[in-house]
């Protein structure tokens, strides 16, 4: 065998390891956020919700779909309060060092036009890392039939 396939080999081998760790850390660095994403929108800190949110990101909801500026606005108004997210399951897939997707299968608590509803979700997350810092780019809920 000549060196340089041995040296790719080696190369190749070792810096498995290093790839999936990576992987695994921007994994769990996904879910936190995520995670603090509800907690966010259930205290209504919009100003969090502001620096989180990509200046594009896009918002899919029951109700239609619309930008950063007025999901902001909606949660400072109290259009919709996120009062409670029940999260019953998380996926992560991290496309590459710069974009992840995470699914959340959720129970949510809200109150809408002053109504308080209960709804089960799947919600998917989109982020996309910008000046080292994760953005949320799109927020999708799909209403779930059933709440299994």
């Amino acid at each position: 065998m000549n060196k340089k396939l041995i040296l790719t080999i080696l190369i190749a081998f070792l810096s498995t390891p290093m790839a999936m760790a990576q992987t695994a850390d921007i994994e769990q660095k996904i879910k936190e956020l995520s995670q603090q994403k509800w907690q966010w929108m259930a205290e209504k800190d919009a100003d969090k919700l502001v620096e989180l949110f990509h200046d594009k990101a896009k918002f899919v909801h029951m109700g239609g779909t619309w930008g950063k500026d007025r999901e902001v606005d909606i949660i400072r108004s109290d259009g919709i309060h996120y009062k409670k997210a029940d999260v019953h399951k998380v996926m992560v897939e991290v496309l590459n060092e710069n974009t992840v997707i995470l699914w959340n299968r959720i129970t949510l608590l809200a109150v809408v036009g002053g109504n308080e509803v209960t709804n089960p979700f799947m919600v998917t997350e989109v982020y996309v890392k910008q000046d080292d810092t994760w953005k949320l780019a799109d927020l999708t809920f799909s209403k779930l039939l059933t709440r299994d």
